[in-house]
Order: structure tokens, then C-alpha cells, then sequence
């Protein structure tokens, strides 16, 4: 079966520049990713990017490269035409049909490859046609404001607050990969598929990078649970 991981990384960001390549925790960012999927069985690994900086380093950590073009690099863009283009791509150039896509983010670097190893499995299985990855929560409570300027309870009745043992599990969509078949992006340029299935992640591992705090919140995570495992 061919599982091929592809792995979106734009050159601009204004939250944190350069986040993708920057030095973490003795590698750049990009790294943890890639050899995420390498160790966690894709049949080949791809970066997607409009930086030549980000692809030399993708290159040299053993990942395949695809120059993204300036048209689907943008703000706006959105990942499924990054995807699109990078299957059209890869199912040319190396004449085969993909069968499964895995597709990681890279600033979620609280990841084992055993994680991906996970995922891959369960789309081995074939029970369901595309998953995210989930982390587990019992008791958080959320609150919206209504129309009226008050708060109201979302995800449990305040006026019957049970036992924190006694509220259902939920889960969380932690953004730290997808898997899909491409024929799915193919048909309705959506990630998701009637049979979703998730794969369970350690609660810390859902903290991803998006400004110098969550950097700094990742890099003392990653020490302390994986690093000094």
C-alpha cells in the first residue's frame, strides 16, 4: 500500500518568522516531522513549500521535495490546494497512485513517530475513510456569549453540572495530522469523509507553535517528555 506523507510548509509567517526552520530543541523545526514520518512507516516522504530554504533543509533531514507555486502559497491559500497539487504531483512524477495521505503539521512537533505508526494502522484496517488526530478531554467546560451580552454553557447544562467522572469523553481535533485518501481531496476538495475515524494523542502532545510563547511552552514540553524520556 502506497502511504505517502505530505508536509505543507509555507516561507512566510508573521506570528513567528521562519517558525518552520527555526532551531528547536537542537534540530530545525521541520526535522521532528519529517523524521516523524520517515520512522513512522509513509512509504515516502514530501515537503510542499514556496521557500528554497525550507526544501534544502526538508532535502538534507531525507524528505522529497516539491517547489509549491506562488499561487497556492499565499495567506489565503488554503492546505486542500496544497495538497492537490503536491498529489498531482507525486502520482506524475513517480508514475503510481497514492492510496493513503498522511499529512502532519509542522507546528505540532509534540508528536512521536509512533503516533503516525498509529494512524497508518488504523487506515490499514479500512473501517474508515479519513481521520484526525484527537486528544482526549474530560473536563473542560466551554462558554459563548449570547446575544444578550451573557454568557451561556456550551458543552454541558450549568443548571445540571455533573460529577466530572460522570461527563462523557470528548475530543479534541488537535491539528496535528490528518490521513485521507486522495480520492476524497479529489471529489469534494475536503479533507473529511462520511466514516471519520481519530487517532488518540497524550493530551500535552495538542500545544502547537504560532508565536515565541508557544515556541517557548513546546521546547520545555519537548524536554520534559520526550527528549529526558
Amino acid at each position: 500500500m502506497n502511504i505517502v506523507a505530505i508536509i505543507l510548509a509555507r516561507g512566510g509567517s508573521k506570528g513567528l518568522p521562519n517558525k518552520n526552520i527555526l532551531d528547536f530543541c537542537g534540530k530545525p523545526l521541520i526535522a521532528w516531522t519529517i523524521e516523524n514520518c520517515i520512522n513512522g512507516g509513509a512509504s515516502s516522504v514530501w515537503v510542499s513549500s514556496d521557500s528554497e530554504k525550507i526544501l534544502e533543509i526538508s532535502k538534507k533531514y531525507g524528505a522529497n521535495i516539491i517547489k509549491r507555486p506562488n499561487e497556492i502559497s499565499g495567506d489565503l491559500a488554503s492546505s486542500e490546494s496544497a495538497w492537490l497539487h503536491s498529489i498531482e504531483f507525486i502520482e506524475s512524477a513517480k508514475d503510481t497512485k497514492i492510496d493513503w495521505v498522511v499529512a502532519p503539521q509542522v507546528t505540532s512537533p509534540l508528536r512521536e513517530h509512533t503516533d503516525i505508526q498509529k494512524g497508518i494502522s488504523l487506515a490499514i484496517e479500512g473501517k474508515y475513510q479519513s481521520f484526525f488526530s484527537a486528544s482526549a478531554v474530560e473536563d473542560l467546560f466551554f462558554w459563548k456569549k449570547n446575544n444578550k451580552g451573557f454568557f451561556e454553557s456550551v458543552n454541558y447544562d450549568w443548571k445540571n453540572r455533573k460529577r466530572r467522572q460522570s461527563i462523557s469523553k470528548k475530543y479534541i481535533e488537535n491539528g496535528s495530522f490528518y490521513i485521507f485518501k486522495p480520492d476524497t481531496l479529489k471529489k469534494s476538495n475536503n479533507r473529511f469523509e462520511q466514516k471519520i475515524g481519530k487517532v488518540d494523542m497524550d493530551f500535552w502532545k495538542m500545544f502547537e507553535i504560532d508565536s515565541l510563547d508557544d515556541f517557548r511552552i513546546c521546547k520545555a514540553i519537548m524536554q520534559e517528555f520526550l527528549i529526558n524520556k
